[in-house]
């Protein structure tokens, strides 16, 4: 893919800068050469953009959709923000990071279900626990927006949420096919790009 030309070197090039300052055959490097793989590197790249997608999107709400200091509405801002990064996340980890080509109907409806329900979880958390911080005091501004230190704190811990999920429940890959994917395989229904 196009896309995803110049990834590779990318991954190489961060494993190497990483390797100078820890070298390879340390107890360091090898913990990085084992959990900076090219699945976690990815996920790291397209969290982020997920993440700047989210903030975008919550601070050009905030600025010019949702103007006033109403209680609430930083939170409505929040929650169509996150609705707008989930259906990004999904396949920028679908065709990126997992690496699931697979359009089939049955496959697609299995991992985006599993995907969104597992966002909503974690979405909650997002929605809910930047109010709370907010309340308990940590409401700085940042980008002019009030309480964006509380949504950048909860947003960490949700990034390290979401790869669990994803690596677990929506895009697991399985050593042996259902019967059903068997056969959208063998009908040739299934659509790969």
């Amino acid at each position: 893919m196009l896309i995803t030309a110049g990834i590779d070197p990318m991954i190489e090039k961060i494993r190497n800068l990483l390797f100078r300052i820890f070298k390879k055959e340390s107890f360091f490097g090898k913990i990085i050469d084992k959990v900076f793989t090219e699945e976690i590197i990815l996920y790291i790249v397209f969290g982020a953009l997920t993440t700047l997608v989210n903030f975008t999107a919550t601070v050009l709400l905030k600025k010019f959709v949702f103007t006033s200091e109403q209680t609430g509405e930083f939170t409505l801002c929040n929650a169509i923000a996150w609705g707008i990064s989930v259906v990004f996340a999904f396949f920028t980890n679908k065709l990126f990071v997992f690496k699931s080509r697979s359009f089939a109907p049955a496959v697609f409806a299995k991992e985006f279900i599993s995907f969104v329900a597992a966002r909503a979880l974690t979405g909650v958390l997002e929605i809910v626990l930047p109010e709370a911080l907010m309340k308990a005091g940590l409401d700085q501004t940042l980008f002019g927006v009030k309480g964006m230190v509380a949504k950048i704190a909860v947003s960490v811990f949700v990034i390290v949420l979401n790869y669990v999920f994803s690596k677990l429940v929506s895009f697991r890959k399985k050593e042996e096919t259902t019967s059903e994917e068997t056969e959208i395989a063998e009908d040739g229904e299934g659509e790969e790009i």
